[in-house]
């Protein structure tokens, strides 16, 4: 099955996408949107293209487990994404992922704009990874 995960952002939201078998992330896409409604309907359009049996969506809980504002709204994309594209949304704890992400792009030295138009795909994969490694 592939699975895809997103990492919802107030302005830019990474897409990664597994292989049939679960085995591997990648990067995807990057999609920049301010309006949530509008958003909703480019995650569903890239669902589509993928055609993910799962998608798996960060929950960005507190570093005390709690859950804030955030947290909660990115439950209620999920919830729309699930009822807009027919797909299972799972929640994914995705705590500390942006701070990796921008770790892996210093060890590979990506600066400046492309940085800035990557960190987010990233984030989804290390998402993405961490989920599929739960289910091993």
């Amino acid at each position: 099955m592939i699975y895809m995960s997103v990492d919802l952002g107030l302005a830019r939201t990474g897409i990664a996408v597994s292989d049939e078998s679960g085995g591997f992330a990648f990067p995807n896409s990057v999609i920049t949107e301010y309006n949530t409604e509008k958003l909703i309907e480019k995650i569903c359009e890239k669902a589509k293209e993928l055609n993910p049996g799962k998608i798996v969506v960060g929950l960005p809980v507190n570093m005390d487990g709690t859950k804030g504002e955030r947290a909660v709204t990115c439950e209620q994309i999920a919830k729309k994404i699930t009822e807009k594209s027919g797909i299972e949304t799972v929640m994914w704890d995705e705590r500390g992922t942006t701070i990796t992400a921008h770790g892996y792009l210093n060890e590979n030295n990506v600066r400046g704009k492309k940085r800035k138009q990557t960190v987010d795909a990233v984030a989804a994969v290390i998402i993405l990874e961490d989920y599929l490694r739960s289910l091993k």
